[in-house]
């Protein structure tokens, strides 16, 4: 018996609003819930292929009180792609492999967009 896959991944950050551009306009994440406390986004969902990133103000459990060391990576086929995509949108490339490009989401959070095939 074993799990069939990712279902999400939750990350804090500190606004919504902000960490919801850059998934949805800069990695083209589709957002499928919003939810709102006094006009301003408390969560968003968005559509991470196949499992749902959820950017939220509080996460539920116990945790860490900000951000954390690990390493949230998407797969994608075209390097030199997406770093031309990243330079235009203005998001440094902070580390790299031959396999992985590597920046960080306004809240420093560690995103890899990867063509590695395990």
């Amino acid at each position: 018996m074993r799990p069939d896959g990712i279902h999400h991944v939750a990350l804090r950050v500190a606004d919504v609003g902000r960490a919801a551009a850059f998934y949805s306009g800069v990695l083209g994440f589709q957002q499928t819930r919003r939810k709102d406390e006094d006009g301003a986004p408390v969560a968003v969902w968005l559509d991470a292929g196949g499992a749902i990133l959820m950017l939220e103000r509080r996460l539920a459990g116990a945790g860490e009180a900000a951000g954390s060391g690990h390493l949230l990576a998407f797969r994608v086929e075209d390097l030199p792609s997406w770093e031309a995509h990243l330079d235009r949108s203005g998001v440094p490339i902070v580390d790299r492999t031959p396999f992985t490009l590597y920046l960080q989401d306004p809240d420093g959070h560690r995103v890899g967009l990867s063509t590695y095939k395990p």
